[in-house]
Order: structure tokens, then sequence, then C-alpha cells
């Protein structure tokens, strides 16, 4: 099979079955998991799918779409852990932060472990689940209550009046996309304004998003690059979008990933 039917055939089972895993297509298409695999990485490049740990999954290409927790949390592995581990090292005992959804901010919490007198205000099952699975004394775990999302997110008026009552000494944020004039933003609409009752929150807003966030512009708008006080991403971003956010962001965090496959 020649190389291009053979990725249009791979493009086709992703996009109908949402992902497909490489051992899978290798059967489908009686070739090898290598041959796959650098199938995926160009139909990545082109951003026809998005390439992730043992398969693919598909790409969202409309604004209002929110991938499920599912998803995202096989996506940018490395980066999404080599970000997280560097945000953990702003939070000091005794501090109370706050935890959006999304899969980046899920992995920051397992960095947390070690931190004596924590206190956690999130609106993130995933989150909490992994905070409360400590068991700890010293751990304070605020959960917000509200509408699920397909992020396993809690949002809307239950939420944003949870968030609005409090004031935390940092923001912890994940979004869908960073975007020079469209600022942060999601899909959801709901989760929008609860992102926004975080933002006003803190004085200290700290948004972790890996290389591939930048430039998409989501459905709803939280706040714009200036919003931000310190920015965390990985070493795959590219040069003209580091400049962009170090104009517009206080801070800016690049952190080597150490694998050029992320």
């Amino acid at each position: 099979m020649l190389a291009a039917l053979r990725r249009a055939r791979i493009l086709e089972e992703v996009r109908r079955s949402g992902g497909a895993r490489v051992t899978h297509l290798t059967t489908l298409l009686g070739v090898s998991d290598m041959t796959v695999r650098r199938d995926l990485e160009v139909l990545d490049r082109q951003g026809l799918l998005a390439k992730v740990h043992g398969g693919a999954t598909a790409m969202e290409t409309a604004s209002a779409i929110e991938p499920g927790f599912e998803i995202t949390s096989q996506r940018e592995l490395r980066e999404k852990e080599v970000i997280a581990a560097r945000a953990a090292t702003l939070v000091h005992p005794g501090m109370a932060v706050a935890i959006t959804a999304g899969s980046t901010t899920w992995t920051l919490a397992r960095h947390l472990f070690d931190v004596a007198d924590l206190t956690v205000v999130t609106n993130s099952l995933k989150v909490a689940e992994v905070l409360h699975a400590q068991q700890r004394r010293d751990l304070t775990v605020v959960l917000t209550g509200g509408l699920r999302t397909p992020s396993d997110g809690l949002v809307g008026p239950i939420a944003v009046q949870a968030i609005r009552s409090l004031h935390v000494d940092l923001v912890f944020m994940g979004v869908q996309g960073v975007d020079e004039r469209a600022g942060l933003t999601t899909p959801n609409l709901l989760e929008a304004e609860t992102n926004r009752a975080f933002v006003d929150s803190t004085r200290r807003l700290v948004v972790l998003a890996d290389h591939t966030k930048w430039g998409k512009v989501a459905l709803a708008h939280i706040a714009p690059l200036s919003a931000v006080s310190t920015i965390i991403t990985d070493d795959r971003l590219s040069s003209e979008a580091a400049e962009v956010l170090a104009d517009q962001v206080a801070e800016v965090i690049v952190i080597p990933t150490g694998d050029d496959e992320g």
C-alpha cells in the first residue's frame, strides 16, 4: 500500500473511532508498528491527528469541542510531567492554592504530596481524588461543587459562588488555548466563567500550558495574557511564541523535556 493511501486509512480510522492504538492499526493495515508510528508522526506534524503514547487521537478542530479527560491525559505526557514538576516548586508549606480542572493540573497534584500544611481549592474531581488518596491530616481539600464537564471539572453558578468567597496564594490553571490576541480560552462557556472566578481569587495566576496549546483559540475567553503572572511551558514552543509571551506575561518559564518525542 502506498504511504499516502495508508495514511488516509489511518486518518479515517482515527476520526471514525476518536482514536486508535498502534497495535490495532498494524493489524488493520498489515504493516509493522514502526511504519505505523512513522505515519502517525507525519500526520501529527500536519495537524491532522494528535499522536499520543501508544497511538493517536482525533484532532479537535472546532472551537466548541471539549475533549474528555481520558483523551487529554494521554497527550504530551513528558511535557506535562516536567511542567508539573516545575510548578510544584512554587508551592510552599502553609500555602492555600487553587488548581483548576485539566490533565496538566492533575499531573501537578501528584507532585504536591510532600508539601506540608497545604490547602487546595479545586473544581477538578480528578485532582481531588489524587489528593484525598493521601489521607493526610495536614492537607485540606476544598471541592467547589457544580456541574460536571467532559474533563471532570465542576463549573457553573455553584462553583463560581464558592470560589468568589475565597482568596488563595496561587492559582494553577490549565487551558485549551493560548493565543496572542484571544488570550486564555476554553471550549466550555461555564468553565470560562468558573476560571474567571479563579483569576479574581488570587494575585498570582500560574498557567500550565505545553507547546501544543499555543495558537489555539477555543470558544470562550477566560483572561488576556496580561492577567497571567507566570506561564510554564516546554522547550518545543517556538521562539516566536516565546517572544510574544515574554512581551505580555511577567514571567515565562520554559522547561527542557529531554525527549524529542514528547
